[in-house]
């Protein structure tokens, strides 16, 4: 607790975030800055040697200097798994076996490991780790839309409209500047294959924080042999010699200006640097990034394919430091449209659910028993969701195209719509009470009829387990005004935390 005569423009984050602000008083935060002073983070994938005099990159860390420290108990992550353009809680979590047939798909529940937990029928690899998750079944809001589901799920925002950009910054960059302070030779928040966009719309971001906290982003496919993280981890003695090079130089004009500098910025230019360099140069931060270190028997369990690499690669990251990694499941694997959104329109919402379920099926289950197994599962808590769950009434309307799960076009095939009132994610690890389903919906699966679960409680939850004191810390947004990281909601009390 502070003392009543503590300035709060210089007491610590740690003080001044774990209790109310004062209306008048300065939050965490940086003031306000122009865009056009900030370094783009997604720059990272882009530079190089010959951009490294410009110091892109440490610009990087550099403007980091306003970043709140706040103290983090013990090393806590979270993977994000995102199903992008919303599954249907009905074949994946939530079946409905008792609904007419106007609601009913084809597929049928199986149980689980757990007495009393049924899970759909296209997952029968979770089916048999239900022990090792807890299943939320009364997800809802009011986000009716992608972006504007995507944007109350990942930052909270309680708007039912779909913008084209946030207003809010997402979970993940309040999470990376909270939690950004100590030395890294590896970014803190990785986004592989990154929860962005969708269509047109900004869907995540930093929004005032600055895009300095924006992920590290991974693009590409890590299940194929060429792939590769570009400007980690230097090999060639060459490139790492010239880089030296100029550092030395940099350093030389540095020590001039320390001699009249009194504020110590140049000592906080020098740990930016430092952080930049080890980026480029540690072995450590390439080999996280590489996945032919795993056995192949790992691999080929979490399947060889760009979800289960994927996940196998978020592993990785969060063994070598790295605290919020987010990976999305789109692309081919999805069918058609590559993505989830499974209208008749894109979809036979069926067939593209039979398809893609062997992929999710294997890279989840495979990621959830490897943390187990390698003791991550008391401080990595992994979570599966979309932005919405999809109509309980089937729709059937005609394919606007022949591809992979959708007949040729003007073909009547079945689908499922949109569907904020009613949804389900899955939480594994994180030292949470597993085994359990949490909340319930009608027989239908239209809407909660137990323990509704919203967005913000989700943000909450997450929250918690980072150690972030979501009820008390706000952040300034462009107009300098404290913002609250949420604005409601508590964590889901159920989940718990085992001692």
């Amino acid at each position: 607790m502070s003392s009543p005569d503590t300035n709060p423009a210089t007491e610590s984050p740690s003080v001044a975030s774990h209790r109310r602000l004062r209306p008048d008083e300065p939050c965490l935060g940086p003031q306000a800055p122009q865009q056009s002073q900030w370094c783009s983070r997604r720059t990272l994938l882009k530079v190089g040697l010959g951009g490294f005099s410009s110091l892109s990159l440490p610009g990087l860390f550099r403007l980091r200097t306003q970043a709140a420290e706040q103290p983090v108990a013990q090393p806590t992550a979270v993977i994000l798994i995102w199903l992008r353009g919303g599954a249907s809680h009905l074949e994946t979590f939530d079946p409905k076996p008792e609904a007419g047939s106007d609601f009913r798909g084809p597929f049928s529940p199986i149980d689980t490991n757990i007495p009393g937990i049924q899970i759909c029928e296209l997952l029968p690899r979770l089916a048999t780790k239900a022990d090792k998750y807890a299943l939320v079944r009364s997800l809802s809001h009011t986000g009716g839309g992608h972006p504007a589901g995507s944007l109350q799920m990942l930052s909270g925002d309680p708007d039912a409209q779909d913008k084209l950009v946030p207003r809010y910054p997402d979970w993940m960059t309040i999470a990376n500047y909270l939690r950004t302070g100590r030395p890294r030779n590896i970014p803190n928040y990785v986004a592989v294959n990154p929860v962005d966009r969708y269509d047109n719309f900004t869907i995540a971001g930093p929004t005032y924080l600055g895009p300095s906290y924006e992920a590290f982003e991974v693009l590409g496919d890590p299940s194929r042999p060429e792939f590769h993280v570009p400007n980690i981890g230097l090999s060639d003695d060459t490139q790492k010699q010239r880089l030296r090079n100029r550092v030395d130089v940099r350093t030389a004009l540095d020590r001039m200006r320390r001699d009249i500098d009194q504020s110590g910025m140049m000592d906080a230019i020098d740990r930016f640097d430092s952080q930049a360099i080890n980026l480029l140069t540690s072995p450590a931060a390439r080999q996280a990034f590489e996945l032919k270190h795993e056995p192949d028997a790992v691999r080929d369990c979490y399947g060889r394919h760009q979800w289960g690499q994927q996940c196998l690669l978020a592993r990785r990251l969060v063994e070598a430091g790295v605290e919020i990694v987010t990976t999305e499941f789109d692309g081919p694997l999805c069918g058609r449209v590559s993505n989830w959104d499974d209208h008749a329109v894109n979809h036979h919402v069926f067939d593209a659910l039979a398809y893609r379920a062997p992929f999710v099926d294997q890279a989840i289950s495979a990621l959830i028993e490897d943390i187990y197994q390698r003791g991550l599962d008391k401080r990595l808590l992994v979570i599966v969701t979309g932005e919405f769950g999809r109509t309980p009434r089937i729709s059937h309307v005609a394919s606007s195209g022949q591809g992979i799960a959708s007949a040729p076009a003007g073909t009547v095939q079945p689908g499922r719509d949109h569907w904020p009132q009613a949804g389900s994610m899955l939480f594994a690890g994180g030292g949470i009470h597993t085994g359990q389903v949490i909340g319930a919906t009608d027989i239908r699966g239209e809407a909660p009829i137990a323990r509704r679960i919203g967005p913000e409680d989700f943000l909450a939850t997450i929250y918690q387990h980072l150690a972030i004191d979501f009820r008390s810390v706000a952040i300034r947004d462009f107009s300098g005004r404290p913002t609250p990281i949420i604005r409601q909601g508590e964590p889901i009390v159920e989940l718990g935390r085992q001692a």
